[in-house]
C-alpha cells in the first residue's frame, strides 16, 4: 500500500553535531502530491498513485455497475473503469464541464479513472504542514477516506487515502467492470 510519498531534499541533512550525523528535520521531508478540485475544495493524492491526468472523454456506460461508476474508457487499448468521485462521496452531482478531468490512478493493483472538477497540480509539501483530519470534512466526506489536511501557502489541501475510498468488494467489482 502506497503511503504519502515522503522524500528528503538535501537541505541541512548532512549537518554534524558532536561527531555524529544529524538526520533530516521534519520540514526537510516532503510529500509529493497531485492536487485537484472537487466541490470547490482542493484534494491531494500521492503522486506515486497517479499514472496520468487526461481530459474528460466520452465514457461508455456499463450495465449493472455500482452507482458511482460512470462507465469505462479505452485508454490506449486498456479498458479503465471511470468513477465519479462526487457520487462515490455521496455529494451533489455536477453537470459536465470543460474543466473536468480524469485522474488515472492505481489502487491495489487496479487502474481506474477518477472524475474530478478541475485542473491538477503537482506539489511538494513539507510533512510538518500536515495535520490529522477532523471527524467530518468537506460537506460530508467521512474521515475514513482522509489521511490528513495540509495547510500550505494559505491553501488547505485534503489528502485522500485512495486505498480506503474503495473496500475490497468494490475493488473486485471495479476489476470486472467492462469485461
Amino acid at each position: 500500500m502506497n503511503e504519502l510519498v515522503p522524500s528528503t531534499e538535501n537541505k541541512n541533512v548532512a549537518a554534524q553535531h558532536s561527531g555524529s550525523e544529524v538526520g533530516a528535520r521534519a520540514s526537510d521531508v516532503l510529500l509529493h502530491l497531485v492536487t485537484f478540485d472537487l466541490m470547490g475544495e482542493e484534494f491531494g493524492v500521492p503522486i506515486l498513485d497517479v499514472r496520468e491526468i487526461i481530459l474528460m472523454s466520452d465514457v461508455t456506460p456499463v450495465p449493472n455497475a455500482p452507482e458511482f461508476v460512470e462507465g469505462v474508457i479505452n485508454l490506449r487499448g486498456q479498458i479503465i473503469p471511470i468513477v465519479d468521485l462526487r457520487k462515490r462521496f455521496k455529494l451533489e452531482s455536477k453537470s459536465d464541464s470543460d474543466k473536468n478531468r480524469i485522474v488515472v490512478v492505481e489502487v491495489a493493483n487496479s487502474v481506474l479513472g477518477l472524475i474530478v472538477d478541475g485542473d491538477s497540480e503537482v506539489l511538494r509539501i513539507p510533512t510538518d504542514f500536515v495535520k490529522p483530519a477532523p471527524a467530518l470534512i468537506s460537506g460530508g466526506i467521512g474521515a475514513e477516506y482522509i489521511k490528513g489536511i495540509a495547510y500550505y501557502n494559505e491553501r488547505m489541501i485534503i489528502l485522500i487515502d485512495l486505498h480506503k475510498v474503495f473496500n475490497s468488494e468494490e475493488m473486485e467489482t471495479l476489476d470486472h467492470v467492462g469485461e
